[in-house]
């Protein structure tokens, strides 16, 4: 059977699995590990981190964040000046999927995160943005997802972003099972070389972010 996969090198034809050729891979890049740390930062050439013109596309991933208290927020932001200010202004939607661990306190729905919130969409705002909010500080919970980043070193193009994650939330006495969304982007033209990860209160308390280049 012939397969036939297209991507933005073009058009590959294989007879069989694994002959493909041609298409990205992910070079791995660096690893940060919390331990009571109030940030994870992600500074272009510093401690080895590539964030430049070498690939156009960067992918994090967030492993098991926990953070040290409860119904925080785990937030991110951009900046232009390898991270002496983490205040680029962002343009963004979020989204989720939730479910109660009792099936009743939360109950299923699927819900937009903005109309007025400083703390989920953002209209051209500097402030951080949130990737997954009101996170359970339990023992067993934790945050685990993705942020991909385009063509950050782009001096003509705004800086898109997507994150899909996936963590325990915490309100009162509620816990459950949310799913993030969020898409926007960075609203500059400067090339963007650092990028910040934290908690909007307490610090992160343990977990890891690896940092990957798409080729």
């Amino acid at each position: 059977m012939s397969i036939v996969k297209l991507n933005n090198q073009g058009v590959k034809n294989a007879t069989a699995f694994g002959s493909i050729t041609g298409l990205g891979s992910m070079v791995f890049i660096k690893k940060l590990t919390a331990s009571s740390s109030a940030t994870l930062s992600f500074v272009d050439g510093a401690s080895s981190v590539v964030l430049d013109n070498t690939y156009k596309e960067y992918l994090f991933t967030f492993n098991n964040i926990h953070p040290s208290g409860n119904s925080a927020h785990f937030n991110f932001n951009l900046s232009i000046n390898s991270g002496s200010n983490y205040n680029v202004s962002k343009t963004s939607t979020l989204f989720y999927a939730s479910n109660g661990e009792s099936g009743s306190n939360i109950g299923a729905s699927i819900s937009y995160w903005g109309v007025n919130s400083t703390e989920g969409d953002l209209a051209n705002s500097s402030a951080d943005q949130n990737l997954a909010r009101n996170q359970n500080a339990d023992n067993d919970s934790s945050i685990s997802g993705t942020l991909q980043i385009f063509n950050p070193s782009s001096t003509s193009f705004v800086k898109h972003f997507i994150s899909s994650s996936s963590s325990i939330y915490h309100e009162g006495s509620v816990n459950g099972e949310f799913n993030y969304y969020v898409a926007g982007y960075g609203n500059t033209t400067s090339a963007v070389d650092a990028i910040q990860f934290k908690m909007s209160s307490g610090n992160i308390d343990a977990g890891d972010i690896c940092l990957y280049g798409i080729a």
